[in-house]
C-alpha cells in the first residue's frame, strides 16, 4: 500500500514522523502497512512492558468490556480496588488515586503537596526541582520540569519550582527557604539521557526533607513497575518517599496513571481532586493483569538477567567502537557515543530491510526501553542490528 492513500494530514502536526503507519504488533514486534517488521527496543517510551498486544491484557479488556466499562468515578467499582490493593501492598504508599497520564498523576502530586503545605506548613508552596527533569506537558508539570528552553514556551510559567542540580545535595539546601513544602525528582531522568540518582543524593534528599518538615516526591512515570529492575525504583535507593506517581508501564500500553501518597500527606478535601476517567474498570483491569505477569514466578529474575545481557552488550559494542560506556537501571538504558551521530544511527537502524527502532533523546546517546519480558534472542539480534547500523553510519 502506498503512503500517499493515508490523509495524515488529518492529524495535527506536533512532531515529524517517518512516511510509515503501523498496522499491527506481537510482543517485540511490529508492523507496518507495507508488511516490514521492526524490532521495537522503544516500545511507545517505555510504556510496553509487556510488549505488543500482550495476551493477558487483550483476555483483560475482553473479559472487563464484557461486564463494566465506566460507572463514573462517583461509584467504587472492583478492578480499581483490586489495582489499588495490589500497588499499596508492594509499597510504602496508603492510598492511590488513578489518573490517565503521567503529567495528569504529576501534576495531581504538585496540588496535594500544595494543599498539604496550606493544611500543615502555613501555605508552605514550593517544590524543588531538578535541572533536565521531565514531569510532563501540562502548563504546571512543564514548570516543573527543567528541559531547556520550556521556560519560555508557554510563558509565564507556572511559579514555584526552583531547580536543583542531580546528585547534587548543596544545591537542594541552597534552595530551601520557609516556603519550600517538598523536593520533586524521577529516580532516573530519561528524557534528559537516562542518568540515575545515587543512593547518597536519594537519602540525603530523604534527611533534608525530614530536617524541614518537607515531602518527598518521587516521579516513577518512567521507572515504576518493573523498568528498572524492582517493582518501583525507590526501592533500591532505601528511601521512604511521601508520594509517588505511576503513568506508562502502569498500563503496559493503555491509558492509566496512579498517585500515590502515604496516609498522613492525604489532605485533599471532596471536590480537590478528579477526573471524568480515574479508575476506570478498563484501564484497571488491564493494570491488574500487568501486574500480576510482573508478579508471576520467574520474571523479574529473567528480567535480570536480560539487564545483564544488555549492559554487557551495549559495553561491548562501546569498547569495540571508542564509545563512553553505557548506564541505567533495569531496562532503561543509554548508549553513551562518542559522536553527535545518534538521530543517524536511529533513522539508519529504522530503515534496514528488518527494521530496529531505537530512540536518540540526545544526538550523543541512544536510550533503549524494550518490554520487560523482550526474548534473549531478540537482545542478541538487537545487538547485531545494531553493530551492523553503527559500522554502516561510520564507514
Amino acid at each position: 500500500m502506498d503512503f500517499s492513500q493515508f490523509n495524515v494530514n488529518a492529524l495535527m502536526e506536533i512532531t515529524s514522523r517517518p512516511e510509515l503507519v503501523f498496522v499491527r504488533g506481537q510482543g517485540s514486534w511490529l508492523e507496518d502497512h507495507n508488511g516490514k517488521r521492526y524490532l521495537d527496543f522503544v516500545q511507545g517510551w517505555a510504556v510496553n512492558t509487556l510488549g505488543h498486544c500482550a495476551p493477558e491484557m487483550r483476555r483483560a479488556l475482553i473479559d472487563q468490556s464484557e461486564k463494566l466499562m465506566n460507572p463514573s468515578p462517583a461509584f467504587y467499582n472492583q478492578p480499581s480496588i483490586d489495582l489499588a490493593t495490589r500497588l499499596t501492598g508492594a509499597s510504602c504508599f496508603d492510598r492511590v488515586f488513578f489518573a490517565n497520564s503521567g503529567a495528569e498523576a504529576n501534576e495531581g502530586a504538585i496540588k496535594l503537596a500544595r494543599k498539604w503545605g496550606q493544611v500543615h506548613r502555613d501555605g508552605a508552596y514550593k517544590i524543588i526541582t531538578m535541572d533536565h527533569g521531565f514531569h510532563g506537558r501540562t502548563l504546571a508539570t512543564m514548570s516543573a520540569s527543567g528541559k531547556p528552553g520550556w521556560d519560555k514556551m508557554f510563558a509565564p510559567q507556572v511559579e514555584g519550582f526552583p531547580k536543583a542540580t542531580l546528585n547534587d545535595l548543596d544545591s537542594v539546601r541552597a534552595l530551601i527557604d520557609d516556603k519550600t513544602v517538598a523536593i520533586m525528582l524521577e529516580p532516573v531522568q530519561g528524557e534528559a539521557g537516562v542518568f540515575p540518582a545515587t543512593k547518597e543524593f536519594m537519602q540525603g534528599l530523604r534527611k533534608l526533607a525530614d530536617e524541614h518538615r518537607m515531602l518527598l516526591i518521587v516521579d516513577e512515570v518512567q521507572t515504576g513497575m518493573g523498568r528498572t529492575g524492582t517493582m518501583f525504583a525507590y526501592q533500591q535507593f532505601d528511601v521512604v518517599p511521601d508520594i509517588m506517581t505511576l503513568a506508562k508501564g502502569i498500563g503496559g500500553g493503555v491509558p492509566l496513571a496512579a498517585l500515590l501518597a502515604r496516609q498522613e500527606v492525604c489532605v485533599f478535601a471532596y471536590g480537590d481532586q478528579g477526573g471524568t476517567y480515574n479508575g476506570n474498570p478498563l484501564m484497571a483491569a488491564v493494570g491488574v493483569a500487568v501486574y500480576d505477569t510482573l508478579t508471576s514466578p520467574g520474571f523479574m529474575e529473567t528480567l535480570a538477567a536480560r539487564t545483564r545481557q544488555l549492559s554487557e552488550g551495549l559495553l561491548a559494542l562501546s569498547a569495540k567502537w571508542g564509545m563512553k560506556g553505557e548506564r541505567g537501571m533495569g531496562l532503561l538504558r543509554a548508549l553513551l557515543l562518542d559522536r553527535d551521530d545518534g538521530p543517524a544511527i536511529v533513522d539508519a537502524a529504522r530503515n534496514l530491510p528488518e527494521g530496529l527502532l531505537l530512540n536518540a533523546p540526545r544526538a550523543n546517546l541512544l536510550r533503549f526501553m524494550p518490554a520487560l519480558n523482550v526474548t534473549e534472542a531478540e537482545v542478541t539480534r538487537m545487538l547485531e542490528q545494531l553493530d551492523t547500523v553503527i559500522a554502516a553510519v561510520r564507514k
